[in-house]
């Protein structure tokens, strides 16, 4: 996947996006350009972590303008840090979001839409069947193989090749910032085999740290996929344009990341 990403302003709001997928309409959105206040500044996606919920109503609405997508079809689910997956078909007005942290479609002028803090968002593409995946891997996630599962939802739910699929691994937390208790850094060993190297440790310390977006980036490899790309910008280390739970000390918004065909 030779890949370069492009930084976009648009209507107020910014994101970022692949050139080379210049025929489908995704981004990954940052925290400008929103009308939430407070610690929720600015285009807070989150509607269920104390912001106005005519604010969040208002930032989605701006998101999908932006994006140019339809409104009207958006899907999205409730994050519960699974490998729970649906696949969408026609949207339904007025439909309880399910729990889950993976979506799958195939159908046009359908956004999928997730939001973030820190954990890693995963945006799948099928050129050649046409069908699109959207995942959210935290630390749980990522050790009970989300980016693979999503893999296998493709493969079984279009008959996507591996080789086919390519993907974008979103801003997450840095390996350097993300200190893991060893209960986390034992389950990444478990899912992974030490010598993957997900879990680094301070030479001072001893602490452990997960690389997340190298763990998510070698389950892919792993289930044949070789058209990878990771957007390496910390969500840490920029709170200016990203939402971090680890550094805003979970007091903050939730960035939102949409993509349709």
């Amino acid at each position: 996947m030779n890949c370069e990403f492009e930084r976009i302003s648009r209507n107020g709001l910014t994101f970022y996006r692949s050139s080379a997928w210049a025929g489908l309409r995704h981004g990954i959105f940052t925290r400008q350009g929103g009308v939430s206040n407070g610690i929720w500044s600015s285009l807070n996606l989150g509607a269920s972590i104390g912001d106005d919920s005519q604010a969040v109503r208002e930032n989605h609405a701006r998101l999908y303008a932006a994006l140019g997508v339809n409104a009207q079809r958006a899907t999205s689910c409730w994050l519960v840090h699974s490998t729970d997956v649906i696949v969408v078909g026609e949207p339904k007005n007025g439909q309880q979001l399910p729990k889950a942290d993976c979506l799958l479609t195939d159908l046009p002028d359908t956004p999928l839409v997730m939001r973030y803090a820190d954990c890693v968002p995963l945006i799948a593409f099928d050129p050649v069947k046409r069908a699109i995946g959207l995942a959210h891997a935290g630390w749980r996630g990522t050790v009970q193989g989300m980016a693979a599962t999503l893999i296998k939802a493709l493969r079984k739910t279009y008959h996507c090749q591996s080789s086919d699929i390519e993907v974008l691994i979103g801003p997450a937390i840095s390996r350097r910032n993300y200190q893991v208790g060893e209960e986390v850094a034992q389950q990444a060993h478990a899912y992974f085999g030490e010598s993957a190297q997900v879990i680094w440790r301070d030479p001072v310390t001893g602490a452990a740290h997960f690389d997340l977006w190298r763990a998510n980036l070698l389950d892919l490899q792993r289930r044949g996929v070789n058209k990878a790309q990771v957007v390496d910008i910390c969500t840490h280390d920029n709170t200016r344009e990203f939402y971090s739970h680890r550094a805003e000390a979970g007091r903050t918004g939730r960035f939102g990341v949409a993509v349709s065909l």
